[in-house]
């Protein structure tokens, strides 16, 4: 239902009133009173609400569609729309953080090896059928990709993604997000890994959810182990320092 904006939007009385009008607005998102598509008001509007000028709503517009609250469209049905778009948002400040620090290899998997375990702990215990059937469709995606002498790359990626959002913490998702944007980016620049060696990631990633499925812990941790020195061997050689 659509939130009536004479009662959520209360006048501001403060120095800075952007900040005010722009955290007023994210609060209304995290009480669910304004979701995901729906539009706000304009400018005009949205300033007699909250009793400010219009250049501190477009100031405060601007800081919410920087941190990935909101997207601004244009046309006709344009204008500002909620729409959550904070996980790329941290994605790129982690691919940046990245580049600026150059990261090595060895860190990159390392640190990589200690999120997903957290992950797969938590995917062991809460993993729903239809996580798992997830999961499921990203291997026969890649499975499709390689009898097509394809490139299943961003499949054997999303198979990680799958599992992320099947351990059911938010943050956890958040940086496998990230993590995963880092290696899309670095590895989008340089040419396709061997058929023959998508093809020992995939069998990992069925054998890793087999183990899933009939909950065999120590054999699943084992599997992701090596699926993810895997990767590592597959970059290596191709992760100079300056190149992250």
């Amino acid at each position: 239902m659509k939130p009536d904006f004479n009662t959520v939007f209360e006048p501001v009385k403060t120095r800075r009133m952007f900040e005010e009008v722009s955290d007023k607005i994210k609060r209304l998102i995290f009480d669910g009173t304004l979701k995901p598509g729906q539009h706000l008001p304009p400018e005009n509007e949205i300033a007699r609400l909250f009793n400010v000028g219009r250049q501190s709503v477009r100031e405060a517009l601007r800081i919410l569609e920087l941190s990935g609250f909101i997207t601004t469209r244009a046309g006709v049905n344009g204008g500002p729309i909620i729409e959550n778009t904070i996980m790329s948002r941290m994605a790129d400040l982690y691919l940046d953080a990245f580049r600026f620090h150059r990261v090595s290899l060895d860190d990159f998997t390392a640190a990589r090896k200690g999120i997903e375990m957290s992950v797969l702990d938590l995917v062991l215990k809460s993993a729903s059928p239809a996580d798992l059937e997830g999961m499921q469709r990203s291997i026969s995606r890649a499975k499709e990709k390689l009898n097509d002498k394809q490139s299943a790359f961003e499949e054997n990626v999303d198979f990680h993604r799958q599992m992320a959002k099947a351990c059911k913490n938010y943050l956890l998702v958040i940086t496998v997000e990230s993590v995963l944007a880092v290696l899309s980016n670095f590895r989008a620049r340089f040419p396709a890994i061997p058929i023959e060696r998508s093809k020992v990631i995939i069998n990992l990633h069925e054998h890793i959810l087999d183990a899933i499925i009939n909950k065999r812990a120590d054999e699943a941790k084992v599997l992701l182990d090596r699926d993810l020195t895997q990767v590592n061997t597959n970059l290596a050689g191709e992760w100079p320092e300056d190149k992250v």
